[in-house]
């Protein structure tokens, strides 16, 4: 009869951001274990609270199944001699196997004899196999772990219980000094202590004891119980997921409540009343039906509903404080002036090797001033642009974003304001730490998107010169980050600024400076190599297909825009049947370019009609073609090569290429050669696997 089977670990409070990968962890390694060990199984639940980690298995068999498998040895050839008598091969391989020579049969495979014998491995039985599970707890995988105590172990907390039964039975092992046995623990102060009868009584027997284990279970009874109050008092709660998934890790047993605050504290920017209430008391922030804030909270206790009027004044009072101390950052921030906050930013170091963050701003004035001259800016743009990337930083100095690092720039943007800078500086000033996250809202203003490019371009070719490289998971300073938010900036913008320029500006800036570098060409190629991949990153997050991708990127990114739509234009064409005529032209070109090293074509060397009407339609186009590719219309560009299919493919018809006379030959690679450098200034077809799609 099969059985449930049972394992909780319980633990002193989990920290809430590692339970979900904890969580996911335990289900996985689990089925691994139990497919592992070939023993049949139903379903598995998992569980979590900030106090357990456990998995359920239901529909478990008591013994693994019976097998019977046949095992091949040597060839017949090799087990018997020429006696007619069995040769110590095929005595050693039937002992290997737990059988006598005896059981030995032949069977042929591809024309040859082998020694074979079936063997009967009888199934181990669960109860037994079970013990050898704590290895799955101990091969759980966390960010932080501890030691306590005089033990040797290391675990993300100290292992105070351990819950392992199979059915109705316990199975033993210990992981230091904790024994498992059928005990488990209610909710903290709730519950008490009580013994499981059998593994399937888990979850029922838990909630009687105050604990909700299921992690979905519990987030539902907190999202219902949220809305309950939005409803009931006409309110419209900012409803973050991120802090509700917090929130669901850090109670057993969750009851929704709410406060009020003083409605003088609403004269504080919402968004530091909001960070307040989030970050540091995990409180959900009230809005009106119509979209303002208001003085009233929701939290989420851990525990019944008795005496929630109680818990509400206590945790008013708490939030008091906090947002006492907002107001104070608010009103001491406001006082002396922008040019005060900027002169301690010489005091601020940015990175060691590079300088102070007053350092690392003269370098963003410098850049924006020449994207501003690149983009042909107004004279009041230009000014607008340099004061933005001028003040971009003085809020860090400021104590409510030493207190709320998140609100750099959300500051920023305010304080400038009451300071007096233009509308345009002080949206800029907010913008320019945009996109904050991947697939984040993009800078909308132009100064601000000039002043985001050059920050950017400054933070990653100033860590990629020093040696900060992103290896693996590893990427500090979100460099990665950064160079996806040029890329897509650069395109929402449509600007036509080569990426490969921009980054040879700052690189330059660099060198002028003399600050401490690696060798110069290792730093480029660094450089170039980063935002490629991250180009082509953005390309396939776009549905581009990976070998249109490196067609598209072969010689460099160049403009974005233009590579973006160079891409999504090649995808329509490869599906395209009249193109292929196209294709087949441009690639024979390509092919056979690769054996010339010269673009020197003498039309006095032609020996037929095909060669020169080749030439005279490459001479017809190529105008053409560099006036699309300049004006970054690739369309146009790629239907003025398509012009070239019919003349080449005539040529290929009546000329020999490859001629005896070394003269002629080179003359008609060259003639490739120079088709072939405008083939390549759009992309490199032939890296295009075309004729899979027709």
């Amino acid at each position: 009869m099969n059985k449930t089977v049972l394992f909780e670990l319980g633990v002193e409070e989990l920290p809430a951001r590692f339970i979900d990968d904890a969580l996911t962890q335990l289900v996985s390694k689990t089925q691994a274990w139990f497919d592992n060990h070939r023993i049949p199984y139903g379903d598995i639940k998992g569980f979590a609270t900030p106090r357990r980690l456990a998995v359920q298995v239901s529909d478990v068999s008591e013994k693994q199944p019976d097998i019977e498998e046949e095992a091949k040895g040597p060839a017949k050839k090799i087990a018997i001699d020429e006696n007619g008598d069995w040769t110590k091969a095929a005595i050693g391989f039937s002992k290997g196997q737990g059988k006598e020579v005896d059981d030995i049969y032949f069977k042929e495979i591809k024309g040859t004899e082998y020694v074979h014998v079936t063997k009967f491995i009888e199934g181990q039985a669960t109860s037994e196999l079970l013990e050898d599970f704590r290895a799955v707890f101990l091969d759980l995988n966390f960010p932080k772990n501890m030691r306590w105590g005089s033990y040797e172990m290391r675990y993300i907390r100290p292992i105070r219980w351990i819950v392992a039964l199979f059915g109705e039975d316990v199975v033993p092992f210990s992981i230091e000094n904790v024994s498992t046995d059928r005990i488990t623990f209610g909710h903290r102060f709730l519950g008490e202590q009580f013994s499981l009868s059998q593994a399937e009584d888990y979850e029922e027997s838990l909630k009687d004891q105050y604990v909700m284990a299921s992690v979905e279970d519990r987030k539902n009874e907190i999202r219902k119980q949220l809305l309950e109050l939005e409803k009931e008092n006409n309110w419209k709660l900012i409803l973050d997921e991120g802090l509700l998934n917090e929130v669901t890790h850090l109670v057993e047993f969750p009851t929704a409540f709410s406060g009020e605050f003083n409605k003088e504290f609403l004269a504080v920017p919402e968004e530091a009343l909001i960070t307040s209430m989030k970050e540091h008391q995990r409180y959900f922030p009230v809005r009106s039906t119509t979209g303002e804030l208001l003085p009233y909270f929701v939290g989420v206790r851990n525990g019944d509903d008795q005496h929630l009027d109680v818990v509400a004044k206590g945790n008013d009072k708490v939030l008091k404080a906090r947002l006492k101390d907002a107001q104070f950052f608010y009103e001491e921030d406001q006082k002396g002036s922008i040019d005060e906050k900027l002169a301690k930013l010489n005091r601020m170091v940015y990175q060691e090797e590079l300088g102070t963050l007053a350092d690392k701003v003269n370098r963003v004035v410098a850049i924006t001033s020449k994207v501003s001259e690149w983009l042909d800016l107004g004279k009041r743009e230009k000014q607008q642009a340099k004061r933005a990337a001028e003040i971009c930083k003085f809020d860090l100095v400021t104590q409510m974003v030493d207190e709320f690092t998140e609100l750099q720039g959300v500051m920023g943007e305010k304080y400038a304001r009451l300071f007096g800078e233009d509308e345009e500086v002080a949206a800029a000033i907010n913008e320019h730490y945009m996109p904050r996250q991947a697939n984040g809202k993009l800078p909308s203003t132009t100064i601000g998107a000039i002043v985001s490019i050059a920050d950017k371009l400054d933070t990653i070719v100033g860590s990629i010169s020093i040696g900060i490289i992103p290896t693996g998971s590893q990427d500090p300073y979100g460099l990665r980050r950064q160079a996806l938010g040029i890329l897509q900036t650069l395109n929402n913008k449509g600007w036509k600024i080569e990426v490969e320029k921009l980054i040879d500006l700052v690189h330059q800036f660099y060198q002028e400076l003399e600050l401490p570098t690696r060798e110069e060409s290792e730093i480029r190629k660094d450089l170039h190599e980063f935002f490629r991949v991250r180009a082509a990153y953005l390309l396939r997050e776009d549905q581009i297909d990976p070998d249109v991708v490196e067609a598209v990127l072969t010689n460099g990114i160049h403009i974005y825009p233009t590579t973006l739509e160079k891409a999504k234009l090649l995808v329509d064409k490869r599906q395209d049947v009249s193109f292929k005529p196209v294709h087949e032209a441009l690639g024979r070109v390509l092919n056979l370019a690769k054996k010339a090293d010269s673009y020197s074509v003498n039309p006095d060397l032609f020996e037929n009609e095909s060669e020169r009407e080749l030439y005279q339609a490459y001479s017809e186009v190529h105008e053409d073609f560099v006036e699309a590719l300049n004006h970054e219309v690739p369309a146009s560009a790629l239907e003025v090569l398509a012009q070239l299919a019919q003349p080449i493919h005539k040529f290929f018809d009546y000329t020999m290429v490859m001629a005896e006379d070394e003269k002629i030959k080179n003359n008609r690679l060259s003639l490739l050669n120079k088709i072939a450098s405008d083939i390549k200034a759009f992309a490199d077809l032939n890296a295009i696997e075309w004729k899979q799609q027709f």
